[in-house]
């Protein structure tokens, strides 16, 4: 029996997104309501120690190499670091460090940048959807851009490289911000990525029609920037399809990726397996059902028990997440409490 975390069509998950809380201190229009949601209670919320041990078991026992820990926004983990650190104490099945990385908001990443970069922490992806301070407000419904350019600072800093900002845009809100957004990412060699919005957040957030597209968003870009795409072949299973950025106008080049994950899928060449705050295997950010790892935990299951299980919920992974689909149903879950 092979040890991987293999599905009926022949993927191979390598990728493992780990999150560790879905509380948040931003409220996006597109990923949670104003008065946010009912947050998990703390006894089904996995301790330190059971976030690690199941992490060990993806890495050690299931050929997992790459760790991304997501939220809702981990930075209100407070064992975070001990937690980063646990991780890079691991080795994977090619005897490397497995490798390591963060989502968050930014918010509080001021103060710990450093001490998280000293924990192992290699690269962080920060979420960021406009420069405009009243914008930003609007979509997030805090005032926080200030603390958010902070956070990134720090990390510049503290040498956790590459930083990729993603960005999503919003009809009527921030949809004509896109050369503005890679002009600045341009300037502080950082990598900006666009995502096109998901049908994950509160229902009446999302509707196909209003999406700006991929398509709309290279137009944008276009329009200031020459873009030429990068050989498909070296995409891999990376969700961002990337474009090389020439130098023009004072700015220097760089790249810029979009993630098309409404209408161009790449779901043949997913190799993501995702871990829920609460102990939950999903095979698919869109799934429907889960596979619950944190009872048999909590029963006192060996290592090869639960690799056993988390095998058996990844077999069944769909072949797409179907949003095209007449009868598609947004999850259950939220992104937030999904992680990403």
């Amino acid at each position: 029996m092979t040890t991987e975390l293999i599905d009926s069509y022949g993927r191979v998950a390598r990728d493992l997104r780990v999150s560790l809380t879905d509380r948040c201190n931003l409220r996006c229009e597109y990923c949670m309501p104003a008065e946010g949601f009912d947050w998990l209670p703390s006894p089904e919320v996995l301790s330190d120690a059971e976030v690690t041990r199941l992490i060990t078991v993806a890495v050690e026992h299931l050929g997992i190499r790459e760790v991304r820990f997501t939220g809702g926004e981990p930075l209100l983990r407070k064992g975070l670091e001990s937690i980063i650190a646990a991780t890079t104490a691991l080795r994977t099945d090619t005897g490397e460090v497995p490798e390591i990385s963060l989502t968050s908001n930014a918010l509080g990443l001021e103060h710990r940048a450093e001490g998280l970069a000293a924990a192992g922490l290699k690269r962080i992806n920060v979420s960021m959807d406009s420069l405009d301070r009243a914008t930003f407000a609007e979509l997030t419904r805090r005032d926080r851009l200030p603390d958010v350019l902070a956070g990134v600072d720090a990390a510049d800093a503290a040498g956790l490289s590459p930083i990729k900002i993603n960005a999503v845009l919003m009809r009527g809100l921030n949809d004509d911000e896109a050369p503005e957004l890679l002009a600045w990412a341009l300037r502080r060699g950082f990598e900006l990525r666009f995502i096109e919005q998901m049908p994950l957040g509160p229902p009446e957030a999302w509707k196909r029609g209003a999406m700006v597209t991929a398509e709309e968003i290279l137009a944008s870009l276009h329009s200031r920037f020459r873009l030429t795409p990068h050989d498909p072949r070296e995409r891999g299973a990376a969700p961002a399809e990337r474009w090389t950025v020439e130098p023009a106008d004072g700015l220097p080049g760089g790249t810029v990726g979009v993630i098309a994950s409404v209408s161009e899928p790449f779901c043949g060449a997913c190799d993501r397996t995702r871990l829920t705050a609460d102990g939950q295997v999903r095979a698919c950010l869109f799934a429907r059902s889960e596979t619950d790892l944190r009872a048999l935990l909590r029963d006192g299951a060996s290592d090869e028990d639960i690799a056993e299980l988390w095998r058996f919920a990844m077999w069944g992974k769909k072949a797409g997440h179907g949003i095209d689909d007449p009868g598609f149903l947004q999850p259950a879950r939220p992104m937030s409490a999904i992680g990403g």
